[in-house]
């Protein structure tokens, strides 16, 4: 009993002392990192929002330009406000030669068809390369994905002069038709992934049931790809709409201008240029890029997400 009274402290307890150290260094570091963390997150989004600040400072001038008079557009460049000048939307609405909602239809119908053209085109195309079985198979899949490389100047000369000899100049046919024979392979390329990634099983299946090639293509795969062809209308949207190289080379009738050319039609370098009414309709023109992007984000980030985890 007397040799158990005379052990000390540290042998009777066993290594309770080292272990409450051993926990408060832990629960030390732990604070440590997690005040460490919160740090470089401040910092993450304080640099985020410095630099979406830079990025939206050019939308926010031509927004606070539009509402300021001509004059003063240059002489006063920042983005305080001294008055509202709205005459710049109604005298922009009507400067050019026909009210701007003519050119914003005119737009309207080579989005709308260029849409339908990618989508029917594309997502035939992307089936035949994802599921049909054929001699060449690989190197037509490879030739599409080399024209994603090409630039669209490259073809412009041949391409001009086939629609001009067979009298498509001034028209919207060559914005249009060549979507419909499957030029966009970005699109395919999107598709064709996407398709990938669904059970072959279910085209097993469907063909049990005596479906061919139409009926899997129409009544299974199709309705899977909702979130593909969303992004494919998206994308050919803002793209078609934004379009100033192709409307400029193939429309030279006023009558048939789209958005970005009746916005250039704004510039004139003989005379005094108009940069309120250039300003107010340049942001009336992305209003519609605007409503999309916002409402369809969520079909955009999925089908990007989707298609890219395949």
């Amino acid at each position: 009993m007397t040799k158990l009274q005379a052990l000390p402290a540290s042998d009777t307890l066993g290594t309770e002392p080292g272990e409450k150290s051993k926990r408060v260094r832990e629960s030390r570091g732990s604070l440590h990192y997690s005040r460490r963390a919160r740090i470089r997150g401040w910092v993450k989004h304080v640099v985020l929002v410095i630099a979406g600040g830079v990025m939206i400072y050019p939308l926010l001038w031509m927004v606070v330009s539009s509402l300021r008079p001509n004059e003063l557009i240059f002489r006063e460049p920042g983005l305080w406000l001294n008055g509202l000048e709205m005459s710049n939307y109604t005298d922009g609405w009507s400067a050019l030669t026909h009210p701007f909602g003519h050119y914003m239809l005119n737009s309207a119908i080579v989005v709308i068809g260029s849409i339908l053209s990618n989508l029917i085109s594309c997502s035939m195309a992307a089936y035949a390369f994802a599921r049909l079985q054929f001699s060449g198979k690989k190197l037509f899949f490879g030739i599409m994905l080399l024209t994603i490389m090409l630039p669209f100047h490259v073809v412009i000369v041949p391409q001009y002069i086939l629609f001009s000899q067979i009298g498509w100049v001034n028209t919207f046919w060559p914005l249009i038709i060549p979507k419909l024979l499957a030029t966009d392979a970005f699109f395919v390329f999107l598709m064709v992934q996407f398709i990938r990634g669904i059970p072959k099983d279910l085209d097993e299946a469907a063909r049990i049931d005596g479906a061919g090639h139409p009926r899997i293509f129409l009544r299974v795969i199709l309705p899977l790809m909702v979130p593909a062809l969303a992004t494919t209308t998206i994308f050919t949207f803002i793209w078609t709409w934004n379009d100033f190289f192709g409307a400029l080379i193939y429309l030279t009738d006023p009558d048939m201008f789209t958005v970005p050319v009746a916005l250039r039609a704004f510039v004139d370098s003989q005379s005094a240029t108009s940069w309120g009414s250039l300003f107010a309709m340049s942001i009336v023109s992305l209003l519609p890029v605007f409503l999309v992007f916002l409402f369809g984000q969520r079909f955009l980030i999925k089908g990007i997400a989707t298609t890219g985890i395949k």
